[in-house]
C-alpha cells in the first residue's frame, strides 16, 4: 500500500479557543515530566482508499471520535514515531533527523498494510504544529518538545483486511530532563520467558503491539529492581536483541562497537547516529548477531569495557548490570564509561546546536 498523493498537502488551521495562559504554560514547562502534558493543538490528516491523503489540518487538541468498530480497536492496525524538537540558544526550534523518522514510518506502514505518508508531508506536519505551539518548547538543559506522530485504521469494518480509511495525527508534549540527578548506569533484567517479537513478525516496525508485548516482562524487571528489560531472539533464545524501547551497544577494549542485528529489531535512529559519530572518530562498528555468552565472556575477560542502551527519550543510558534467572553480568556499582558519555555529549551538543552538524542531521521547524 502506498501514498495516493504526489503533491504536497495544504494545511488548514483552526485555532484553539481554549489555549492555556502563558503563566500556566510556564508553570508546566518548569517541571514537565514526560508525556503528562500536551500542547494546545494537534495535526490530523485523513486517508481513504478512493481519495488518498487529504483534509490536512491543525486543530485544537482533544479526544478522537472513533466508531466502536474502528479497525484499530480490533486488529491493532497502528504505527507511530517519536522524535524531539530542541530550542537552541537563539530561540530557534530544530528537530533531529526527522527525514529518518519519516522513512521509518513508511517502512512500518508497509509492514502494517497502512498507507505511506510522504517524507515532505511528514516533516511539514511537524512544522505546522510547531508554528502554532512552538512556545511549548522548553529551554532548560536536556529538555525538549516531544513529538508523537501516529497513524491508525479508523474504518468501521470488522472484516479482516487492510482498512480503507486511516487517520494520521501528531501531538506534542513538553519533556523534562530524562536523568534529573545525572546520568548513571542502570540495571537491566533479562527476560527468558517472553519474546518481544518473532521471526518474520512486526519487530522491525514501530507499532504499539510490540510495546504491549513488552509490558508484562517490563513489570517483571521492575519487580527485580531493574530499569529495563532485555529480550533474546525468539528462535534460539541465545542472541540478544533489544530492550523494551531502546537499542543496545557493546564497546570492546580495542575500540570496536557492536550492536545486535536481526529482522525483529527496530532500526534505532539514535543508535545509528551514535554509531556514525563513533565511526567518525575511527572506531570500527559491527552490526551482527550477538550471543548472550559473548557478552558474559567479554565482560569476564575484560574485552567488553562498556555497554549502553540508546533511544530517543534518554539518548544514551549506561548499563551496569544485566541480571536474570541464573544470569549476572557486570556490576550494579559500575560507573558510566568514558566512551559512552563522550558519545552522548557529542550527540546532544549537535541536537541543541552547541556543536557543528557535520552530517546535516538538524532540520529547523519554526519557519
Amino acid at each position: 500500500m502506498t501514498t495516493a498523493t504526489s503533491f504536497p498537502l495544504t494545511f488548514e488551521l483552526t485555532p484553539s479557543t481554549a489555549t492555556r495562559a502563558a503563566a500556566e504554560r510556564d508553570e508546566i514547562l518548569a517541571d514537565p515530566g514526560f508525556g503528562k502534558h500536551f500542547t494546545d493543538h494537534m495535526v490530523e490528516i485523513t486517508w481513504t482508499v478512493d481519495d488518498g491523503w487529504h483534509g490536512a489540518q491543525v486543530k485544537p487538541y482533544g479526544p478522537l471520535r472513533l466508531d466502536p468498530a474502528a479497525s484499530v480497536l480490533h486488529y491493532a492496525q497502528e504505527i507511530f514515531e517519536g522524535l524531539k524538537a530542541y530550542r537552541h540558544a537563539d530561540e530557534s526550534i530544530w528537530s533531529f533527523r526527522p527525514q529518518a523518522n519519516a522513512a521509518r514510518m513508511q517502512r512500518s506502514a508497509r509492514r502494517l498494510a497502512l498507507p505511506q505518508l510522504s517524507e515532505e508531508d511528514f516533516v511539514e506536519s511537524l512544522r505546522q504544529l510547531v508554528a502554532v505551539d512552538g512556545s511549548w518548547t522548553p529551554s532548560a538543559p536536556e529538555t525538549s518538545l516531544y513529538l508523537r506522530p501516529f497513524m491508525i485504521a479508523t474504518e468501521a469494518f470488522l472484516g479482516v483486511r487492510a482498512a480503507h480509511r486511516v487517520g494520521y495525527y501528531v501531538i506534542a508534549s513538553p519533556a523534562g530532563a530524562y536523568f534529573t540527578s545525572g546520568v548513571k548506569p542502570v540495571s537491566i533484567w533479562l527476560s527468558t520467558n517472553y519474546s518481544r517479537a518473532g521471526k518474520g513478525g512486526t519487530g522491525a516496525a514501530k507499532t504499539g503491539g510490540n510495546y504491549a508485548a513488552s509490558l508484562l516482562p517490563q513489570a517483571e524487571a521492575y519487580e527485580h529492581g531493574c530499569a529495563q528489560v532485555l529480550f533474546l531472539d525468539s528462535v534460539e533464545g541465545a542472541y540478544i536483541e533489544e530492550l523494551g524501547g531502546m537499542n543496545i551497544v557493546l564497546a570492546y577494549k580495542d575500540g570496536t562497537l557492536v550492536t545486535p542485528e536481526s529482522d525483529s529489531i527496530l532500526e534505532g535512529i539514535t543508535r545509528d547516529s551514535i554509531l556514525q559519530l563513533a565511526e567518525d572518530r575511527g572506531h570500527r562498528v559491527e552490526r551482527r548477531r550477538v550471543a548472550l555468552d559473548e557478552w558474559r565472556d567479554g565482560v569476564d575477560s575484560g574485552d567488553i569495557t562498556e555497554v549502553f542502551a540508546c533511544g530517543t527519550a534518554a539518548v544514551v543510558t549506561p548499563i551496569g548490570l544485566l541480571k536474570g534467572e541464573g544470569v549476572s553480568i557486570g556490576s550494579a556499582d559500575a560507573v558510566a564509561g568514558e566512551l559512552t558519555m563522550s558519545l552522548r555529549q557529542e550527540l546532544t551538543d549537535i541536537q541543541y546546536g552547541r556543536a557543528e552538524d557535520r552530517h546535516g542531521w538538524m532540520t529547523r521547524l519554526d519557519r
